[in-house]
Formats: structure tokens, C-alpha cells, sequence
């Protein structure tokens, strides 16, 4: 009888346990599954794989701009930080020398005030002399006083720029809290996107491979002016398009900012910053950097934004084409911008 019985199921195991758990992760096992096959797991095919790919790198991509975010404000609050402290350093400083001053003043009026007033004008040999220099003692008290609360003043200042620091460096740990769990997540997307490219033949790699180069060079218009100098509106949109194109082919490394490599946003940071033109680090304030604009508007130079997360940028360089930086593995390349679901477009200088 027991040749008769229906071989049960095991489930996934290994590296196919692994891709099925990714899969299921990505949310890419969209397939229908056919009546009384409900329990059945759906094959890794490559379009599958492909699909999983894509949402884990655009995953990765939305956690690398919250990380270069985290990363900017980290590095500002860094800044103020030292800033605060170098500050209350020479506050200090010259609190010291305050302090040093009215106790020297202090120690003279010990010495010279021990008889009243009244007495040392009728000892004295020249009572003309000795007014005058009461006098001055007067004065010379009214500039102490004035130092006494200038004193105070300054330790009150002291307390509140301390107090200042370290809310500062509470800030700072916080933005390093920050960067550690985005930088995590990034990582963590970006190797379950490798491991399933890891799971094709060689030539479903290249088949992958070929046709999201295939599908980037759509509509790309490869004979379009190298420089864009005469499509662009102004000399720094020119600028920008240039060092686009002059940055075509290399690789995308996420947190990037070039020379040698980029991620999106800093890929368009370095178009502008070129150009004389400094851009905010991430592509959700980068749409904020200048004029918004429609898309029938459009002009070599201006950024455009992709997804409803506001998530990747590129630089329109005209003819519905964009430069961009894709994702891992897919260099700084053009494409045309209806390859993914366009939030506006940002018009700098």
C-alpha cells in the first residue's frame, strides 16, 4: 500500500526556502492560483524575480534618501554642536579673566578700606587731593558693580549655551540612531535583491540584465548633443545637463555624491553644484529647491521626481528624456522619464 500513497509536500528549504520567503517579501507573488491549489507555492519563475528585484531596489532607494537625509542633519547638528562648545569655551575664557580682574579688585579694597571715609579726610595732609581721589574710587566702584553683573550675566550665558550643547548632542545621537537603522535597512534590501538575481542560470542573468537596459534605452535618444549647451535655457542649466552626460556610465553606489559614483539625488547635487548651484542631499528637499513646474513645461535642467514617495530624481536633458542614476548594478544611464510614475518636476535656476 505504501507504494500507492501520494508523496506529501516538503516545504522549502535552503536557498529555496530563502527565495520564497524574499518573494513573499517583496510582494511580488501577485499570480492567481487556480481553484483547490490554494496551499501550493507559486514557482520562482524570473519574472517573478524580476519583479521582486525592482521593488527591492526601489525599497533600498527610498531608504537611501531617508539616509542621506538623516546623514545631512547628523552632520549639521555636528557642526552646531562644535560650534556650542567653542563658543562657551571662549565665554569661559573670558569669564576667567573677569573673575581675575574683580578679585584683584577686591583684594585692594580689603587693604585700602578698612577706615571710614570721614577719618581718612581728616588725616590726610592734602584733603583737596583726597577728594579727588575718592572720587575716582567712586567712579572706579561704579565699574566694578557694572563688572560684578556683567559677571553674572556671562554665567547665565555659559549655563544656556551648555544647556544648548547638549540638547545639540542629543539631536546628533538621534540622527546617528538614524543613520544606523537606514543604513541597515538599505543593506538588507539590497542583498535580498542579490541573493534573488543570485538564483538565475547565467543566461536568465543576462536575459535580466539585457532587457532593463533594453527597457531604459526606450525612446532614448543617443544622438542628442553631447554638452545640451543649445537646448538648455540658460548657461547653468547647460552646466548641470553637461556634467550629466559627462557622468553617463558610471556606477551607481547608494549615499554616493561623485566624482567617481552616484546614487540619484547625488548625482543631481553634482550636476548643479557644478554649475555653481548648491542642492539640498535628497530628493524629497530637492523638490522644494526651486520653481515647481508642470510637465508640459519641461527644459533641459529641471529635476523630475518619480513615485508617490517622492523617492528618485533625475535631470531632464529635453525630448522626454531624463539622466539618472537607476539603482545597483545599472550605471548613470538615460531614459525616458514615463519608465516610472512621475510626482513633478523642479525648476532650479
Amino acid at each position: 500500500m505504501a507504494a500507492h500513497r501520494k508523496p506529501s509536500q516538503r516545504p522549502h528549504t535552503g536557498s529555496a526556502a530563502r527565495t520564497a520567503a524574499i518573494l513573499a517579501f517583496a510582494g511580488a507573488a501577485t499570480a492567481a492560483v487556480l481553484p483547490g491549489s490554494a496551499h501550493a507555492e507559486p514557482q520562482p519563475t524570473p519574472t517573478r524575480i524580476k519583479a521582486a528585484v525592482d521593488r527591492l531596489y526601489h525599497d533600498a532607494e527610498v531608504a537611501t534618501e531617508q539616509y542621506n537625509g538623516a546623514k545631512e542633519e547628523a552632520t549639521a547638528a555636528a557642526k552646531a554642536l562644535n560650534a556650542l562648545r567653542d563658543e562657551a569655551a571662549r565665554r569661559t575664557e573670558r569669564l576667567n579673566a573677569s573673575r581675575d580682574a574683580l578679585g584683584s579688585f577686591a583684594a585692594a579694597e580689603y587693604r585700602t578700606g578698612g577706615l571710614d571715609p570721614a577719618v581718612q579726610l581728616a588725616l590726610s595732609s592734602d584733603p583737596d587731593q583726597y577728594l579727588q581721589r575718592a572720587s575716582y574710587v567712586e567712579r572706579a566702584a561704579d565699574r566694578q558693580a557694572a563688572e560684578v553683573s556683567n559677571v553674572q550675566r556671562q554665567v547665565t550665558e555659559i549655563a544656556q549655551l551648555r544647556t544648548e550643547a547638549k540638547d545639540e548632542l542629543a539631536a546628533l545621537t538621534a540622527r546617528r540612531a538614524d543613520l544606523k537603522k537606514h543604513r541597515t535597512t538599505v543593506r538588507a534590501r539590497l542583498a535580498d535583491a542579490q541573493k534573488l538575481l543570485d538564483t538565475l542560470s547565467p543566461a536568465e542573468r543576462a536575459e535580466f540584465e539585457r532587457a532593463d537596459a533594453a527597457r531604459a534605452a526606450a525612446r532614448a535618444d543617443r544622438s542628442a548633443p553631447r554638452s545640451g549647451t543649445a537646448q538648455a535655457p540658460n548657461a547653468r542649466a547647460a552646466e548641470a545637463v553637461a556634467f550629466a552626460y559627462g557622468a553617463l556610465g558610471k556606477p551607481y553606489v547608494w549615499g554616493a555624491t561623485g566624482p567617481s559614483s552616484f546614487d540619484c539625488s547625488g548625482l543631481t547635487q553634482a550636476a548643479w553644484r557644478s554649475a555653481g548651484v548648491s542642492l539640498p542631499r535628497t530628493t524629497y528637499t530637492q523638490i522644494n529647491a526651486g520653481r515647481h513646474i508642470p510637465r508640459s513645461e519641461l527644459v533641459p535642467g529641471d529635476l523630475v521626481f518619480f513615485y508617490s514617495g517622492v523617492s528618485h530624481v533625475g535631470l531632464y536633458i529635453g525630448d522626454g528624456q531624463m539622466i539618472h542614476a537607476p539603482h545597483p548594478g545599472a550605471p548613470v544611464r538615460i531614459a525616458p522619464i514615463d519608465n516610472m510614475p512621475f510626482a513633478g518636476a523642479t525648476r532650479v535656476a
